[in-house]
């Protein structure tokens, strides 16, 4: 599967993107919503995982963006920070899967399996 990984940290990021790669899946990695949008226009990906609390275009602006273009793409949420509203308004959207950064690395090939069970 090709995944996109948006988040504004850093070590984050690419710590996400080492653990998909690892399960040999091509990644395409984003610091902000506007280079996701971007990367998006680039190429569809099979999944996108998605930072909530990011500056400029929030995560929950970028989901809602990506719902208006690709309905059905599989989202997951990667969050540390995000409030009860803002996970409210992303299930509503039709997120795949949330997953706290905490534990974002334990869930993650859980995450990945879900999504390729749904092709």
């Amino acid at each position: 599967m090709h995944i996109v990984i948006i988040d504004d940290e850093d070590a984050v990021a690419e710590t996400l993107a080492d653990a998909v790669r690892g399960q040999g899946h091509t990644v395409a990695v984003g610091r902000s919503g506007t280079e996701a949008l971007a990367l998006l226009a680039q190429k569809t990906p099979d999944a996108v995982f998605v930072d909530l609390v990011m500056p400029g275009l929030s995560g929950v602006d970028l989901v809602r963006e990506i719902r208006r273009d690709n309905p059905d793409l599989p989202i997951v949420v990667v969050t540390g920070w995000a409030g009860p509203q803002d996970l409210d308004e992303v299930r509503r959207l039709g997120v795949t899967d949330i997953v706290e950064k905490p534990w974002a690395l334990k869930y993650v090939d859980e995450a990945l399996k879900s999504l390729a069970t749904n092709e």
